[in-house]
């Protein structure tokens, strides 16, 4: 039975990276060699793991690296520390924004972060 890691990478500049693989081992090797000259680490090397968790399916781990992929930087940090209160408060504020939008039939919460410039 194959198994699959969901990942996340911090790059030396600051970023974050989130994969999946069925080889987390391999996968930070390639990262850190520059294996694949396409890839998002390439120029960002070396990368530190922050963060990883088994799936027993690949499509489920597709989908958290989807969902993972949509967080904010404050959520990624609190899932590394394991601070689950902060991230209920942080989910709770995402679902807030994401009502609110609904209710003023906006496309983006995105949009409530940015007013536009004459807004203020």
């Amino acid at each position: 039975m194959n198994h699959y890691t969901v990942y996340i990478v911090e790059c030396h500049d600051g970023f974050y990276y989130v994969g999946v693989t069925n080889d987390l081992e391999r996968r930070l090797w390639e990262h850190n060699t520059g294996f694949d000259r396409k890839c998002f680490t390439y120029k960002r090397r070396p990368v530190e793991l922050k963060y990883y968790e088994s799936c027993p399916d690949i499509k489920q781990a597709i989908a958290y690296e989807k969902q993972l992929k949509g967080w904010s930087r404050k959520k990624k940090q609190a899932l590394f520390k394991e601070d689950f209160t902060e991230l209920k408060r942080l989910s709770k504020s995402t679902v807030a924004k994401s009502k609110l939008a609904s209710a003023l039939n906006i496309d983006s919460p995105t949009i409530l972060n940015n007013p536009s410039p004459g807004s203020g």
